[in-house]
């Protein structure tokens, strides 16, 4: 097979923790150095905690793998230092059109307006993205990476957690205060405690195959019904970087996965559905099962299951790899607190609920997806046909099309961390929900309110053309002085003339972008969390209210 890409070899090193008399101790312990375990080392060690890194192999995937980033993906991935060159080497893209046999049904686009940082999605092969990470990784001093480490046992205590780690020079013990489980959807150290993903298998297999072309086709997401290349199956088309595409087959359940990705197999596929004439190599293929299942619980006292090794779901929808970035951006900023003391332990509670709730969704989206795509018996298949039939007149039809319902966001509106709306607001900046991006101006020219955000606790103060009345810039002032500090971004139609006091930055919103999308009026308040969710809004700054809300953002009795 041609190969675009040369996968990376990491030294092994020896670490000082394998001379030590004693077992050795970090306050967290990340097993797994794939895109999540990788995304949990980076933001914990950007939070300041000393952190370890272990994995048992010395390289990033083989094969493209998860392809598909979403924009909040990005967004946080913004935060820990890693998007901009994903998005440099990534393909962009925001439409997908679909089609049935032969002709196209509909198309749709998934970020329609203007004024956001991050597109809608990008492609980009897992290796890259694992590349980037190692390389953000390194730069972090807080951050060990260990290459060729592999974790054999794992023992949890009421204190710590301790590991042994077995490595080419020899075993060595570890232990830690909380150990972060990403080491996939077979993962070891889940099996090691004995605990269970439960959930569906689907009965159908679907071949990957990643060829090399140049084609003039446009940077959209194509899925067909039933093609006339490919008849009674569904097949998905995406652009890569390095002229690598994408292809899924739908097989059956019958398909013998050895046979199918035999290239002698794989190639006349591709053929029948490019044409004779189009050249082509082919790079990689595999063969997979939809699965859809989790874990009952995502923490087990001391040790936190995060990405597939916590919860696992059917590739279309691209819901696998950014459901676990966001585990990751959920989990973390909340360790921090419970580590400096600053929160009580039950603070790590709500990653469970929050984050199995996310998955609960994302599972859900990925059924319904299945089904349509693969349906479980004639009935459903003449539902289905119709409904495509309808979908290219109709557009209440269109609504009932599922390719895979693409990732959106989790939007946390049952989390114990929410302070429930006393005043009225529209829109969708609703306690729970990822703060919405804008373009704003900065002291420094124009930027992104994203960027302004996220790491601490955040205010966003939108101020009239007044400004910000003095009263209520000294409770500014006091609260970004507070132990948990509220460090508040005061949001104008133009930057102020005089310097915001300690703690208050002060952001231009010209186009009055941000004060549309976050329903604000002069006064309006707005306390996010470190992961860029809303936890509490008002109209008018109460510092007796925001300090309450923060107590309950931190899981602490509700004082409001």
């Amino acid at each position: 097979m041609h190969s675009t890409y040369t996968n990376p070899v990491y030294d092994y090193a020896p670490s000082p923790d394998q001379r030590a008399a004693g077992p050795a101790h970090h306050p967290v312990v990340v097993v797994g150095a794939g895109p999540v375990g990788l995304s949990a080392g980076i933001d914990a060690a950007l939070h300041g905690i000393d952190t370890v890194v272990l994995d048992d192999n010395n390289t990033v995937s083989v094969g493209s793998r998860a392809v598909c980033y979403a924009k909040r993906a990005l967004e946080i991935l913004d935060r820990l230092g890693c998007a901009q060159p994903m998005v440099d080497k990534g393909i962009t893209w925001n439409v997908g059109r679909v089609f049935f046999r032969d002709h196209q049904v509909y198309a749709f686009d998934l970020l329609p307006e203007a004024g956001h940082h991050r597109p809608a999605f990008i492609n980009l092969q897992q290796y890259y993205f694992e590349e980037y990470l190692v390389n953000r990784a390194r730069e972090l001093e807080p951050l060990d990476l260990r290459w060729k480490n592999r974790v054999t046992a794992v023992r949890p205590g009421p204190e710590r957690v301790e590991l042994e780690v077995e490595t080419p020079d020899g075993p060595y013990t570890l232990t830690c205060d909380y150990l972060i489980v990403a080491d996939g959807a077979n993962s070891s150290v889940r099996g090691m405690l004995g605990l269970e993903s439960r959930g569906r298998v689907f009965r159908d297999r679907f071949l990957i195959a990643d060829v090399v072309m140049k084609a003039d086709y446009p940077t959209e997401r194509w899925f067909w019904f039933d093609p006339p290349f490919h008849r009674g199956q569904s097949t998905l088309l995406h652009r890569q970087a390095d002229n690598v595409w994408r292809i899924d087959f739908q097989l059956g359940w019958d398909a013998d996965p050895e046979e199918e990705k035999k290239p002698e197999r794989v190639i006349p596929r591709v053929r029948a559905m490019l044409g004779e004439e189009r050249e082509f190599e082919l790079e990689w293929a595999s063969v997979y099962t939809f699965q859809c299942r989790r874990m009952e619980h995502f923490r087990h006292g001391r040790v936190l299951f995060v990405g597939d090794a916590a919860h696992q779901v059917s590739p279309f929808g691209a819901r696998g790899a950014n459901s676990g970035i966001q585990d990751v951006d959920n989990l973390v900023w909340k360790l921090d607190l419970v580590l400096r003391g600053q929160a009580p332990e039950r603070l790590l509670d709500s990653y469970d609920s929050e984050r199995v709730a996310a998955a609960d969704e994302n599972i859900l989206n990925s059924t319904r997806s299945t089904d349509f795509i693969t349906p479980k018996n004639e009935m459903s298949r003449v539902f289905r046909d119709a409904t495509l039939t309808l979908a290219e007149d109709y557009p209440f039809a269109r609504r009932l099309v599922n390719s895979g319902r693409l990732s959106v966001p989790a939007v946390l509106d049952g989390s114990p961390l929410n302070t429930p709306d006393r005043d009225d607001f529209t829109g969708a900046m609703v306690p729970g929900a990822p703060a919405a991006d804008a373009p704003v101006i900065t002291a420094d020219g124009p930027g992104w309110l994203l960027a302004q955000l996220g790491g601490v606790f955040n205010g966003l103060y939108f101020a009239g053309p007044e400004g910000v009345p003095e009263a209520d810039h000294a409770l500014l002032a006091a609260l970004a002085a507070d132990p948990v500090p509220v460090h508040t971004r005061v949001i104008a139609a133009e930057l102020p003339g005089s310097a915001p006091p300690a703690g208050v930055t002060a952001l231009g919103d010209p186009e009055g972008l941000a004060a549309r999308r976050y329903d604000a009026r002069p006064g309006s308040f707005y306390l996010l969390r470190p992961d860029q969710h809303v936890c509490a809004r008002w109209r008018r700054l109460d510092g007796k209210r925001v300090r309450g809300a923060l107590e309950r953002a931190l899981g602490k009795e509700e004082t409001a």
